[in-house]
């Protein structure tokens, strides 16, 4: 069984599930509190505040570290997605974390392996549209990392508003005894939501990538302003956006929180979401009209 342990501050990173188990035990007889952060690394802002929205929840975080190949469609970024572990340990050390979790494909997946968790209607609309196998493998991934970890409290972010929402509704259904708790949207100081695929922008398109939020802040503006019709306010972001010349839409949609169904207007609980590519960089965002 792999167990590394930092000499300074005690961090472990364990990549085998077993040996995680029963580290985590030992933790749960003393009484400890355990916290998860589910990754697929390659740390940017987004994720270090993952680790500061849990840390005061818990006693224990845990930071699972997996590019999980299950949420990869077969034309998609998996062998190129970046890594590079050395600087992710060393910024979930810095951050406080306790133990990363870094296991192989082959652990998570051992062959055979046919069983997967899926969430209806849930994960058939907006990414999962352009994306049909991307959020079967989130939820099975995450279901798996709950049954390993066995998380008191588990944090997600607000940029994945979608994957959220299913893996919200997925702990209901199937009545995981974990709390989930969300963290803001951290962005870049001009607007553009931190992602670790913003790498892939040319040194254009980083500049016009900024366009999305700025088209979901005069939607805000024109909401405050008494605006509540869908179509309007979709239409408003459309043109700010396509007033970027490498910006492609893939989407924009008004829809409910409670089950990602369009909504013809702004009302509490509904929120935008939209989808836009520059070249194959696919960049997605949204923002609540109520808090």
């Amino acid at each position: 069984m792999k167990v590394f342990k930092d000499s300074e501050t005690g961090m472990q990173i364990i990549n085998e599930i077993d040996k995680l188990k029963t580290v985590l035990m030992d933790y749960r007889k003393t009484g400890k509190r355990i916290g998860l952060v589910p990754t697929m690394g390659y740390f940017h802002e987004g994720h270090l505040s993952l680790i500061d929205a849990i840390r005061g929840k818990v006693d224990i975080v845990v930071v699972s570290l997996f590019v999980n190949p299950t949420q990869f469609g077969p034309a998609e970024d998996l062998d190129r997605y970046p890594r590079d572990f050395k600087r992710d340990e060393r910024l979930a050390r810095e951050r406080g974390a306790d133990i990363i979790f870094y296991p192989g494909v082959k652990e998570m997946y051992p062959e055979p392996f046919f069983t997967y968790v899926v969430t209806d209607q849930l994960s058939e609309v907006l990414c999962g549209k352009s994306r049909p196998v991307h959020f079967r493998g989130v939820t099975t991934i995450v279901a798996k990392l709950f049954n390993i970890v066995q998380p008191d409290v588990a944090v997600f972010g607000r940029k994945d508003a979608q994957q959220l929402i299913i893996i919200q509704r997925m702990v209901n259904d199937l009545n995981f005894p974990v709390e989930v708790i969300v963290a803001p949207i951290v962005r870049e100081p001009d607007g553009l939501a931190m992602s670790s695929r913003n790498v892939y922008l040319s040194e254009d398109e980083r500049k016009q990538a900024p366009i999305i939020y700025a088209a979901l802040q005069k939607a805000f503006e024109t909401v405050q302003n008494g605006e509540t019709n869908a179509e309007k306010i979709k239409q408003l972001i459309r043109q700010k956006i396509e007033s970027a010349e490498l910006a492609r839409i893939e989407y924009i949609e008004l829809i409910a929180e409670r089950d990602l169904q369009p909504v013809d207007r702004v009302e509490p609980g509904s929120f935008v979401a939209v989808a836009v590519l520059f070249g194959k960089t696919r960049l997605i965002d949204n923002l609540a009209f109520f808090n």
